[in-house]
């Protein structure tokens, strides 16, 4: 991931990815990171500004990241103000999100696909993942994860490689 996305916060800032199920049409992204950024531009914690910023990545998911001015993380309720918007928007612009077990991951043609557990470890067990297969994991909690590739990796570098059976690539 590139080190430019969301120059103006240092890699301590902490980062929220919500999973969309399907890709996010561009005008639902749009509106999404609108709604988002109009948030950040009032969000609060204990009297201090949140420094944040909001985007969209692969037209799946939704990333929020923040940071108060002087430098703390966001208090729970500053988190749950965030939690909460970020919900609202997506019932109001109809985006359901990916249940918490399922597996992320880039198919052989690069499309980010969605399955639970169970339907995982039988493609690996058919070859179709491997060690080499790219998975995202969306319970990192920092920007600097995000920046350093924790998020997008191949799964033998990921927890996968410890939940699955994923074979070598043949």
């Amino acid at each position: 991931m590139s080190s430019s996305l969301f120059s103006s916060l240092p890699d301590g800032a902490q980062v929220w990815i919500h999973p969309a199920d399907a890709p996010l049409p561009e005008a639902v992204q749009t509106a999404f990171a609108d709604r988002l950024q109009a948030f950040v531009d009032t969000w609060t914690s204990h009297e201090q500004a949140v420094r944040g910023n909001a985007t969209v990545l692969y037209d799946r998911f939704v990333v929020l990241a923040g940071l108060r001015a002087d430098g703390a993380a966001p208090s729970g309720c500053a988190i749950d103000d965030a939690a909460h918007t970020i919900e609202a928007t997506a019932r109001e612009l109809e985006v359901q999100w990916v249940p918490s077990l399922h597996v992320l991951y880039r198919t052989a043609d690069g499309t980010v696909a969605s399955v639970p557990r169970s339907t995982f470890q039988e493609k690996a067990d058919a070859g179709a993942v491997t060690m080499e297969t790219t998975v995202f994991d969306p319970s990192i909690s920092s920007l600097g994860d995000l920046r350093g590739g924790a998020f997008e990796q191949p799964a033998r570098h990921s927890w996968h490689a410890r939940a699955f059976s994923l074979p070598q690539p043949a």
